[in-house]
């Protein structure tokens, strides 16, 4: 995402569900930026929905919160604060004394930060809401969907 190249010129390009987090660093994700502005046509959207990280629910001292406890399943953030990573893990039992373990490695990214990379790559801030169906985003929310656009041409 932060370099593939398609042919033609869109109106829209989005990434979803904490895609850009997995790039792992600044670089890669303001290169997604640049990418993302080069495929738009003047007036192009480029939608970004994107978790919040929950640093306010680690106590002093911890790296790990639990994100979900279910039946069969427990999910877990840890934290590298200094180089804003996470790493969610996933494990899942099925009854027996064996646990199937996912982990996905992400880069946090707050919105303040993913405007400047937006800023970066010419594009503009248009709205930001807490979901889909357009909440108000707030300093609740616990996640966004942030649409940026490429200004008309002049």
């Amino acid at each position: 995402m932060a370099t593939a190249l398609a042919p033609g010129e869109y109106t829209l390009v989005y990434l979803v569900y904490n895609t850009i987090s997995n790039l792992l660093t600044q670089d890669e994700q303001v290169a997604c930026f640049r990418n993302a502005a080069r495929h738009l046509t003047p007036g192009g959207r480029f939608v970004v929905e994107l978790g919040v990280p929950e640093l306010r629910a680690l106590p002093p001292g911890r790296t790990a919160t639990v994100f979900q406890s279910d039946a069969g399943y427990i999910g877990l953030d840890t934290y590298d604060l200094l180089n804003q990573r996470l790493v969610s893990h996933h494990f899942r039992f099925d009854g027996t004394r064996q646990a199937e373990l996912f982990r996905s490695h992400h880069r946090y990214i707050w919105p303040a930060e993913l405007d400047l990379m937006a800023r970066l790559a010419g594009f503009e801030l248009e709205c930001r809401h807490a979901d889909w169906s357009g909440a108000p985003f707030t300093s609740e929310s616990p996640s966004h969907v942030s649409v940026y656009r490429v200004p008309p041409a002049r």
